[in-house]
Order: structure tokens, then sequence, then C-alpha cells
């Protein structure tokens, strides 16, 4: 017999399997002697109040054979020969098309502008020690994309958009932790994710799919208003029945090529701010009451969301345990991300805090042309960022307390970010509606959070990439283009998508819809 059953539970009582036994035997009123196994199938914290508990469903086996585990076995057909759809970018979105392509019988052809795994840690580790940003190769691009050297959240509000428990299968059948399937919040880890990502290759490969590193799209074969393939860099040409646009948020050259061609963009909301970076054992307090992390529970995250003056001022992309790292994609540029390794054991914790920013806000610029300005505005942003830091990836840095009060700080903490810090007055430089407005939602924040505010925090310039300024118009039935057919914008770049999960739901649900056109 196997029961479910869901229970609540001290922290203790969650990582001793005896101790849960005896509440499991309790509860159902069964001998402890028959309960062969226990699988935790969900788990949660609940930490509103200082009595903090783990909420967890469970299927207990009586008198049953011990399960062989949570792992779903995947298979991928052979697929050299089917028809060949063309995937612009290896991120998450790219792949997932391409796993979910091969599942339905096509041959996907991916085109990365990027090097694979392996070769992007070099070329990361240029920009940290000799602040050297390749322009294809970086925290943004490459195998995996902008995912691939992150915390690897895999949460999303997009549940009704697609499969996730699917998402999350194939992740773990290609070496993602157990734990991915059972957590409400789940996560990777930067330590992990790279594998992960080379095991999805090798399963592209194996089914006779090809991927195409060092490749860049410099335009779209469009024939009768549908788009039959790309052509590369060097003048490559290569066709299919179809193309998948899954180049990223950060691809401002694939948006320019598209306007260039007549192809049809639009404008659309994003946000922009700094990251903000206290001591772990700090937000622990905080979040967990005064009484610490102790032996059972996680590093503490937390998640904001205030209103200044009618405008979202929120966390974003918050690494509890995790670093701070350089996200340019250009040179001369500086951008700031985080992450995380799979146990977040780091000593500090950073997120995001953005203020929102719609199309109306920002003048169209010479050239009249509106759809660009949220894409100019970030590019200035992040060039003013890199001369305010002397023209290097060292970060414009200020203590919490003094950027929120206008005051210049004497001197800064230790911190995770490696590439070194700069004494900055973000709260001079920012663009004025920005800076007031973030100064005013840490203040709410603060009101809130006890401790938050502090100038044992600091904050660092900028996080400007928390998602696409452009939006590339679909059929919201198709997912196909509104102008050209057979060409699917798909994921953080198509500005329908934001994060891992979101992304590679989009990518299944394109692959699926492009199949269903174009049997």
């Amino acid at each position: 017999m196997i029961r479910e059953l869901n229970l609540v539970v001290s922290p203790a009582q969650a990582h001793d399997m005896s101790l849960l036994k005896k509440i499991v035997s309790e509860n159902l009123k069964t001998e402890i002697t028959r309960i062969n196994q226990i699988v935790v199938i969900r788990r949660s914290i609940d930490a509103r109040n200082s009595n903090i508990k783990f909420n967890l469903g469970v299927n207990v086996f009586i008198d049953e054979p011990e399960p062989q585990g949570l792992k779903h076995q995947y298979s991928y057909p052979d697929v050299s020969k089917g028809s060949q759809v063309i995937i612009v970018g290896a991120g998450p979105a790219g792949l997932f098309a391409a796993l979910h392509l091969i599942e339905l019988g096509f041959k996907p052809v991916i085109f990365e502008r990027g090097k694979t795994v392996s070769d992007r840690k070099r070329d990361i580790a240029a920009i940290h020690g000799e602040h050297i940003i390749n322009p294809d190769s970086n925290y943004g691009f490459g195998e995996g994309g902008a995912g691939t050297f992150s915390d690897g959240k895999l949460y999303t509000r997009s549940k009704k958009k697609g499969d996730v428990r699917k998402i999350l299968e194939v992740l773990n059948f290609h070496g993602a932790q157990d734990e991915i399937l059972i957590d409400a919040h789940p996560h990777i880890g930067t330590n992990v994710l790279p594998r992960v990502i080379v095991a999805i290759r090798n399963s592209i490969l194996n089914a006779g799919g090809e991927i195409h590193f060092n490749s860049r799209v410099a335009r779209l074969i469009i024939r009768n208003q549908e788009a039959r393939g790309v052509m590369l860099r060097d003048g490559t040409t290569v066709e299919g029945i179809a193309v998948i646009l899954a180049t990223g948020h950060s691809s401002r050259d694939i948006y320019t090529m598209l306007h260039e061609n007549g192809v049809l963009l639009e404008a659309k909301p994003f946000a922009v701010g700094v990251r903000v970076e206290h001591p772990q054992e700090l937000i622990d307090r905080i979040q967990y009451h005064g009484t610490g992390r102790g032996a059972y529970l996680p590093a503490a995250a937390y998640s904001f969301v205030e209103q200044v003056n009618d405008r979202g001022v929120y966390s974003f992309c918050m690494c509890p345990g995790g670093m701070i790292v350089p996200a340019a994609t250009s040179p001369g540029e500086l951008v700031l991300n985080g992450m995380s390794p799979s146990d977040r054991g780091g000593r500090f914790a950073n997120s995001g805090i953005v203020i929102e920013i719609r199309p109306g806000d920002l003048p169209a610029g010479k050239r009249g042309d509106a759809i660009f300005a949220g894409l100019r505005f970030q590019e200035e942003l992040e060039q003013q960022c890199f001369r305010m830091a002397g023209n290097t990836q060292y970060a414009p840095t200020q203590r919490l307390t003094d950027f929120v009060n206008g005051k210049r700080s004497a001197n800064l903490p230790l911190t995770s970010y490696v590439p070194g810090l700069i004494e900055s007055p973000l709260h001079e430089w920012l663009p004025r509606f920005i800076g007031s407005g973030l100064q005013e939602g840490f203040k709410l924040i603060g009101r809130k959070s006890k401790g938050y505010l502090t100038n044992e925090a600091i904050v660092l310039g900028v996080e400007s990439r928390t998602s696409s300024p452009i939006r590339i118009p679909r059929d919201m039935q198709t997912l196909e283009h509104l102008q050209i057919r057979r060409l699917f914008p798909c994921g953080e770049g198509s500005g329908y998508s934001g994060g891992i999960m979101s992304s590679a739901v989009d990518g299944e649900r394109v692959a699926e819809s492009l199949a269903n056109l174009y049997k």
C-alpha cells in the first residue's frame, strides 16, 4: 500500500528519517516496522513566524518494496533524416525547443554565437582577472545562455503556459539534483548547471541534431513573408522548414538586424537598478526572526515588491549565499548580475533592486525611433557606469544607508565581487527618477524588514538586464511572428518569458506549435 500524506514538522524532524518515520507511524496508526520507505515529493518552508516549520508532502510505502527513485527516464529518437528546424541561440529556450522537436520527429540545427561551456570559462576568467570582455563569449553569450553560470533558479509564475514538471524532470534526467523535483523554490547552482547543459548537448547530438558554436547569425532568409533559414556572419546559409529565434534579451544586434530587415518589433516595459549585497548571516537573522539559520535551515532568501509614485520597485534574482558577477556583453559596458552555488554556502546574499521603466518614460532619440529607446537607455547607463569605474570592471559602490541618505561612503566593506569595488556616489549620477525611486524603495523595505537598511550592506551599479526592452510580436495562438510566417520568437529575447523555467517552457510550447503547423 502507498499512502500520500501532508505533514507539518520541525526543521530537525524534516531532516531525520527516523523521526519522520515515527511521526508518519503515529499519524497513520501503522506499525513503524511496516513502513519500508518514505519519499518526500513536496517540500517548502514556513518562516512567517519564529516557530519555523517545514511543509512536507510524502509518499509512504507500507508493506511495499522500496521505490527506485524519482528520476524520470527520457529517450530521444534518431532524427538525423528528419525535417530541419533552424534554432538561433543555445540558451534554455533554444535547448528545450530542440529536445522537444526531437521528441516530435524534427531535426534541430542550432546556431550559437558563443562557445561551449568549457571554453566560456576561460573568457569569463578574463573578465574577472583582466577586465576583458569577449562580445561573443561571456556571462550572457555561449552554450546554455545566461543561465549556465547563474543560481539556476527553477521557479516561475508562468505555470499555466506549459508543463513545468516536465522541464524539471528533463533537467533531473540530465544530471540536476533530485531535490529540484520536490522543493517549492528549486535551484540547481552554478557549480552543477554547466554539466547539465553539456548532458543536454549530448542528447541533442546523439539523436542526430546539430549544434554549431562560434556561429553568429547575420540575417534571416525571408521569402514570400516566410522565414526559411539564416545567413551566418561568414556568409554561410542554412535553410529549414522554420526558424526559432531564441537569442536572449542581450542580443542587441539581433534586434537591429530584424528592424533593418523590416521585421515588426515593439517597445515594452523593463526595469533597471542596482545590486545590493548583505552579509548572509544578517539576512538569516532577519528572515528567521533573530534565530539565525541553525543546522537545518537553508540560506535565507527574500522577495520585496513596493510602489513608489505609482511605479514598481522590487527585488530581482535574489541569490542567497552567492556572489555578484560582471555580466557585460560588450567592451565599454559595466553590468552586474548575481549567482549562487548549489549549497548557497557563501558569506554574502545579493539581489537586484530595480525600478520599473515604461516606454513613455524615455525620449525616442534622434531617429525618432521609439522602439529602440529602452535599448539605448540600457546601453547609455551601462556605458556611464563603466566610465564611473574608471573604464574598468570595478563596480561603483556605496554603503546602503549612505546611498539612501545621499552621502558619500568613507570606506567600503568586503564583498563577493571578484574584480573589485570603487567608491562612487550612485545617488548623484544615476538618472534622477531611478536614484530617487530606489532610495524611497529601500526606505519602504527597511520599514517592513527591520535590519535590512544598514551600512553593513552595499549597493553596486548597475543591474540593467532584468528583461528585454523590446518585444518581437507573435500570434498568441500559433506563437508565430505576427508578420513573418515560419518565424517563431522564443524565450527572453522574444519578450515573452524571463528566467530559465519560463524560457524552457516557452521553448517547448513553440516546438509543439511549429510541429502542429508544419508537419
